[in-house]
């Protein structure tokens, strides 16, 4: 019996209460079609429930059919409670999405103003597989303390920086794999320009233009920038692939990493190049000795050593998905079906949601 990750048996009250005021939940399921009937599941607070007993309550199909009818939530056969809990897919989704809508912005941090939010995505996969079959994709607010976006794919959607509408005023924080000069791009033209990026960047995955419109290739700049640990700036262009694209104008900050740290990234590239039987790029050594961030904040606003401190601040999301796993278990999926997936991770993605809401309040009151 997989363990479980919360007691939403004996406090499904209280989650109720912390529902968006608004919400009905029985119209959510009648507009989702999760209760076309009612036979067997009363109502839409009790599809819910189930849900998350089957769910972060670590259940199984079983378990939740026999303690449903104990405690006379639902009367279901094994084979309905799952066929209910497959269509319930849609319903989980829009509650997840009236969650977040009910989010409002954290509060200014780092800089009066701006919300300062980081993008990333946890992986996982179903019973026997070896590979992703699906993505959590996240946006964390970091003056909020929690979630502002959630989003659920199958393990083939891309990571991309634009997932969850970016605020006016927010700066977006990506690692390595959100620098892609067309998503940043579409960041700041759907934002209008009230929203700016912090990326760091690959040193061969953009097409570089300095002041003077002549190409500047990374890792030459790189090579000729003096040993010394302050941060370096240059403004530049990325130039965009597809025909007819305005570059996107974007400041580089280069920061030298101390021998310890550089040489402890070339030996983890020769060990993985070597792992892998493949050459490897003379250019990836030299990059592996620098820590190189795109942004679009001005630098009279905006010092470097500032920048650098805010792309730090990273490491929060990475700790709010290795709760989700670790305390809500939700990297341990028992299923082997695309709705019976679906399900079981939404109600994980419902109880994550209510638990930023409730360590909040912890936070404001303690002491």
């Amino acid at each position: 019996m997989q363990a479980s990750a919360s007691v939403v048996t004996d406090h499904f009250g209280e989650i109720l209460r912390r529902l968006p005021g608004d919400l009905d939940l029985d119209r959510l399921a009648l507009e989702s079609k999760a209760l076309s009937r009612r036979r067997g599941v009363p109502n839409a607070a009790a599809l819910l429930h189930l849900a998350l007993v089957r769910g972060p309550g670590g259940m199984s199909l079983r378990q939740t059919a026999a303690w449903a009818c104990v405690q006379n939530v639902a009367e279901l056969s094994n084979p309905s409670l799952k066929e209910r809990l497959d269509n319930a897919c849609g319903f989980l989704a829009a509650v997840v999405d009236r969650l977040l809508v009910a989010k409002t912005g954290g509060p200014s941090l780092h800089w009066p103003g701006r919300l300062l939010r980081v993008a990333d995505g946890t992986s996982i996969s179903e019973p026997g597989s070896s590979g992703t079959d699906w993505r959590v994709h996240g946006v964390f607010d970091l003056g909020g303390g929690g979630f502002a976006h959630l989003e659920l794919t199958d393990g083939r959607a891309a990571e991309t920086i634009t997932r969850g509408a970016a605020l006016p005023g927010e700066i977006r924080i990506g690692d390595r794999g959100f620098a892609k000069a067309p998503a940043l791009s579409q960041l700041r033209h759907d934002s209008a320009g009230a929203a700016d990026f912090i990326v760091r960047l690959p040193w061969n995955g953009f097409r570089f233009r300095d002041a003077d419109n002549k190409p500047l290739k990374l890792i030459e700049y790189l090579q000729k920038l003096p040993a010394d640990p302050g941060p370096h700036e240059v403004v530049v262009q990325a130039v965009l692939r597809q025909r007819g694209a305005a570059p996107l104008p974007m400041r580089l900050i280069i920061l030298r990493k101390p021998p310890d740290a550089a040489a402890k990234a070339c030996k983890k590239l020769l060990r993985k190049a070597s792992k892998n039987q493949r050459a490897l790029d003379p250019g990836s050594l030299i990059a592996a000795e620098f820590l190189v961030l795109g942004t679009s904040l001005p630098a009279e606003d905006y010092p470097a050593h500032e920048v650098l401190s805010a792309y730090r601040l990273r490491w929060q999301i990475e700790l709010a998905f290795k709760r989700l796993k670790s305390l809500l278990r939700i990297d341990q999926l028992p299923t082997h079906s695309e709705r019976g997936s679906r399900s079981w991770l939404y109600a994980h993605l419902i109880l994550a949601l209510l638990c930023d809401e409730i360590s909040q309040e912890i936070l404001e009151s303690f002491p």
